[in-house]
């Protein structure tokens, strides 16, 4: 009996673990330490209309309790992830559900790569990325305003049949409304949370450590923070929620699902552990056998019950 079976917007996963977009390329990339079909699903790596070489100078700086990154969603483009990277994925075995994590500068960006990937089949889902928070344009600029959250969320919805999820920004001052906003104009889901806005400076130098300044902190010191927002927005939703932000354990992801999450996202602590899908796989499995539950499930939203 699979105790960790999960149905996520009307297809089953085996169990309600995916990667976050960013911190598992496309899915290939750790095959030497794990069977990538272990996981419930993949999010690859955030996908542009035309190919980005990303920020320039340092990328990534580490801190007490996690790490910075400014990336800048460096990606081959979306012409090479439908006729090369998609192909790939494919025929290295990998038979998990695929979500695409998109992303834009403008409203019609988002909209034309969503009817490019409209056209996948192989891709099961969309997540909608309005919350990066290292691109000088579009990112957390459409995450952050609620007006324009629901305007991305309603246009993309307008062209895609696939579920919608969309990846919100915790560096905002209410992510309940925002979340909220975007429910009403069509997501089948939310995801969160995505980096919280930080820096680092070289005292040596007197300079920021970041070639672009900022960028998103993740990492296990996160994590009371994601928790946190997790809990709300999963009050105030009727939509389920992808639950990320520094799990580096079982009882990290255990967490979430009481919070509130239906499906838990693993990233930053891929980088310290690869085989961290694998060992939560087993804890989660041992964690229903000991406290004599049917399905992983059960467990959702057990924080909220009085």
């Amino acid at each position: 009996m699979n105790r960790l079976k999960t149905n996520f917007l009307g297809m089953e996963f085996k169990n309600p673990m995916v990667t976050s977009s960013g911190c598992f390329g496309f899915g290939m990339e750790y095959k030497d330490y794990f069977d990538p079909n272990v996981l419930g699903g993949i999010v690859v790596k955030g996908i542009t209309m035309e190919a980005r070489d990303g920020n320039y100078g340092t990328r990534i700086a580490e801190t007490p309790g996690g790490m910075l990154n400014c990336v800048g969603l460096e990606n081959p483009g979306v012409d090479y992830f439908e006729n090369v990277i998609v192909k790939n994925i494919k025929a290295a075995g990998i038979e998990c559900p695929i979500i695409v994590n998109i992303n834009g500068k403008v409203i019609d960006e988002y909209v034309e790569i969503a009817k490019r990937v409209e056209k996948i089949a192989e891709v099961d889902m969309i997540e909608l990325n309005i919350s990066c928070p290292n691109v000088k344009d579009g990112g957390m600029a459409f995450g952050a305003n609620p007006d324009v959250a629901g305007a991305v969320t309603k246009a993309v919805r307008a062209v895609t049949t696939k579920p919608l999820i969309v990846k919100l920004s915790p560096n905002v001052t209410d992510i309940v409304h925002i979340a909220k906003v975007v429910e009403a104009n069509g997501a089948d889901a939310v995801s969160l949370i995505n980096t919280l806005l930080g820096m680092a400076i070289d005292i040596k130098s007197k300079k920021p450590v970041l070639g672009n300044t900022f960028g998103g902190f993740s990492g296990p010191a996160v994590k009371p923070v994601a928790l946190r927002m997790v809990y709300q927005v999963s009050q105030n939703v009727k939509i389920p929620v992808v639950g990320m932000g520094g799990i580096s354990s079982t009882e990290d992801a255990i967490e979430f699902m009481m919070a509130g999450a239906t499906m838990v996202s693993l990233g930053t602590g891929l980088f310290s552990n690869p085989i961290l899908p694998v060992e939560i796989k087993d804890g989660l499995e041992r964690f229903c056998e000991e406290n004599g539950l049917e399905n992983i499930q059960e467990i959702v939203g057990a924080a909220h019950q009085k």
